[in-house]
């Protein structure tokens, strides 16, 4: 297999490079290393990797490069998203990466009005970055024509068919032409994600950088064991640490990112939510004030565990405990991104003493207690007895 470690050896074209240049790209990450080059030479590419890895210029390098050599063509390629948010940083990337070619990218997504996507795909655009509700709603009006889209790429394709949308990309591939390369992206590889790669692949060269559900390199984790009515009290003792400096921090439902971003106004510090009750503008808001510094803790459900592209961000924070392993990894993604250092740091209360014992389990290592100015015996002792229940239950099952 082809590697290359710097983008200037690869053969692309100068306007893409120039690009590549503008967005301070020093050095591939592991899966643009292993993925472009198969993906440059037209072949179909499987790759898993973490979230943060890198996978968007994974597969705009070469997408962009290959419609640069080819005839001009309205709607070329194709890019199927799970979230608006993820569908919004792919379009980001790829216009900075084109910045300096004539290639136009078109978003598709919900929650925002559908006139000015219209407008994008009857002006001609030669990618088309799509969650799939939205396109197929487009293709049912005429206006998101696909005869000529010859690339095809799902990115986070394991969380596209966590949340349901197998049927829509099934009914959205079953109208497209005959394909020629497919690029497949996933930070996991289930059995209804290979599956569907089995089913869309031809001979594709396999990228594997996530064999297991593991974080990425990079991200300190520490836990604190706290009671659920204290949460909030401890959230706000350790953001008087300015060390702190900004947070995404998760809650598990819409109603508890509201109560805890109110919380934190009270206090005087500055915090924003984004969840599925919030339209599209009001979470674009949110996000780009929490990049540019204006909120220093943006409040999130796992609608932003994957998609958000935050640069720099030092800490995540779980104030909820997420319900399965791998929501706790690509949540602790957003942080330590592009081989950067990070802070991921997990509230535990008693109720949620197995759930993180699962997500210990399945990174495969106890994670560091940390005392804080808050300190509950009781709930540290429980959170502290947790590995020998664990090993207990372990026992009784082999029995």
């Amino acid at each position: 297999m082809v590697c290359i470690s710097t983008f200037t050896e690869l053969a692309i074209s100068s306007e893409l490079l120039r690009g590549v240049k503008d967005l301070g790209y020093a050095s591939a990450t592991p899966i643009q290393r292993l993925a472009i080059p198969p993906a440059l030479a037209g072949h179909d590419v499987l790759a898993s990797a973490p979230t943060g890895s890198g996978k968007s210029a994974a597969f705009g390098i070469p997408v962009l490069e290959a419609l640069l050599k080819a005839p001009a063509r309205e709607s070329r390629a194709l890019i199927l998203a799970p979230t608006r948010e993820l569908a919004q940083q792919i379009t980001e990337t790829l216009r900075d990466l084109g910045k300096h070619t004539k290639i136009r990218v078109a978003p598709v997504y919900g929650g925002v009005g559908m006139g000015p996507q219209i407008k994008a795909l009857r002006g001609g655009s030669e990618i088309i970055v799509a969650t799939p509700g939205r396109l197929i709603d487009l293709m049912q009006q005429g206006e998101a024509r696909l005869q000529d889209i010859r690339i095809l790429i799902l990115d986070e394709a394991d969380r596209m068919l966590d949340m349901g949308f197998l049927p829509a990309v099934k009914r959205i591939i079953a109208k497209l032409p005959k394909r020629e390369q497919t690029l497949f992206f996933s930070a996991t590889l289930g059995s209804t994600v290979v599956s569907l790669a089995n089913e869309l692949l031809q001979n594709p060269v396999r990228v594997n950088l996530a064999p297991t559900a593991l974080p990425v390199e990079g991200v300190t984790q520490s836990v604190y064991a706290v009671e659920q009515h204290k949460k909030a009290d401890l959230l706000v003792e350790l953001l008087k640490d300015n060390s702190i400096f900004s947070a995404l921090v998760f809650t598990r439902t819409k109603a508890r990112a509201d109560r805890l971003a109110a919380v934190l106004s009270r206090n005087n510090i500055g915090a924003e939510r984004i969840h599925g009750d919030r339209s599209q503008a009001q979470r674009t808001r949110a996000l780009q004030a929490f990049k540019n510094g204006r909120y220093r803790i943006l409040v999130a459900t796992d609608v932003a565990a994957r998609g958000i592209d935050i640069q720099d961000l030092g800490h995540v924070i779980n104030y909820d405990v997420p319900n399965e392993p791998a929501d706790y990894i690509h949540r602790i993604g957003r942080t330590a991104r592009a081989q950067k250092a990070g802070d991921a740091i997990t509230f535990v209360s008693h109720d949620e003493t197995e759930l993180f014992a699962q997500i210990e389990r399945s990174i495969g290592k106890r994670l560091d207690r940390a005392e804080h100015p808050m300190n509950d015996v009781s709930i540290s002792n429980t959170l502290e007895k947790a590995p020998q229940a664990r090993r207990r239950t372990f026992q009784r099952r082999r029995r």
